[in-house]
């Protein structure tokens, strides 16, 4: 164990020794549930990672291990940190914690941006990654990581989205001070996907197609979905990689997430040229009970999405690679936070 931060009473730290590794693959266990076969991160790599100069660190709260984070070097050289896998107890700050003290990582050693992956129809974590930290969604992977087997993922297509954290954005500093991202929806928006009687609705081909930004809607929970109604979540999986997979891929920039929006998606004018600095592939005013896709503007132009009551910040997806998992007592894990205590950063 090496020096490290404290932030809300959570001690977070660099680990190097074996035990500390051991008590990481404890708690990822607990939040994912994985075949033991295939676990989120085993603890030969820990060890091999922390050895040759890359990131693993834990958060301790009273002296117990509540959140971890494992990350390594990416491309290109001296600018990436990609994390890959981030799990944390949901609900007391741990997750910020933990990548306030990456990001300060990052920074010492003159890195620009920190990467990882997590699985769009996930609420809280793209609430987390775009609102809580200023992360942005840059790059739509399809069935990145094939078939998952573990307690979160089973059953479903592994379709993650690339988050970029540039660290020394306004937006990032603001956020890293606790002021989170104000997500603004133009009076014009329209809803490319919205959602109607618990599943996707898209309307009329084109409807938002001359629109200058668009509204991607995602499950209110997608985890539960998949337990309770699998083909209605498959539909979502399609739908949200035909629509803001299709948007990312024609240029499209995501700048917000809305808690019943959704994403909020800028498209690039015709013509226009794709900015230097992404897509990085390395590394009330709108009535959502309503039909979205028929080419009615929805929204107001009002802020959304800051300071909602009682959110703790902590987030996280439930993947195997992803990067925050957190998770309920009942346990979850990768991509992004899962919820009760894991997530995975990819």
């Amino acid at each position: 164990m090496m020096g490290g931060s404290r932030d809300r009473g959570v001690l977070v730290v660099e680990l190097t020794g074996i035990g500390e590794f051991e008590d990481v693959q404890r708690l990822f266990d607990g939040i994912w549930n994985p075949d033991p076969a295939n676990p989120p991160i085993t603890v030969e790599m820990m060890r091999a990672l922390s050895h040759a100069g890359n990131y693993v660190a834990g958060a301790y709260e009273g002296g117990r291990l509540v959140g971890a984070s494992v990350g390594f070097l990416g491309a290109p050289a001296g600018q990436v940190l990609h994390s890959h896998v981030t799990g944390a107890l949901a609900g007391r700050g741990i997750g910020f914690a933990l990548k306030l003290h990456q990001r300060a990582w990052a920074l010492e050693r003159g890195l620009e941006r920190i990467t990882w992956t997590y699985d769009p129809l996930v609420r809280r974590n793209a609430h987390f990654n775009l609102t809580k930290l200023g992360a942005r969604p840059e790059e739509y992977l399809p069935s990145f990581y094939g078939p998952m087997s573990d307690a979160i993922n089973a059953g479903d297509e592994s379709d993650r989205v690339l988050a970029v954290w540039r660290l020394a954005e306004p937006h990032v500093l603001a956020a890293v001070r606790g002021e989170p991202r104000r997500t603004v929806i133009p009076a014009d928006a329209v809803a490319g996907l919205g959602e109607r009687d618990g599943g996707p609705a898209r309307g009329p081909a084109g409807a938002a197609a001359g629109a200058a930004t668009v509204l991607v809607a995602v499950p209110r929970d997608v985890e539960a979905l998949r337990r309770a109604d699998p083909r209605t979540a498959g539909a979502w999986r399609l739908a949200v990689r035909e629509v803001l997979g299709g948007l990312l891929e024609e240029g499209g920039r995501v700048t917000g997430f809305d808690r019943e929006a959704g994403y909020v998606v800028e498209r690039r004018p015709e013509g226009a040229l794709q900015p230097a600095d992404g897509p990085d592939r390395h590394g009330t005013g709108h009535d959502i009970s309503t039909p979205y896709g028929t080419g009615t503007p929805h929204g107001t132009g009002t802020p959304h999405g800051a300071g909602i009551p009682g959110d703790s910040g902590d987030s996280g997806d439930h993947d195997r690679h992803d990067d925050h998992g957190d998770r309920r007592e009942e346990g979850s894990r990768r991509d992004g936070v899962p919820r009760g205590g894991g997530k995975r950063d990819a």
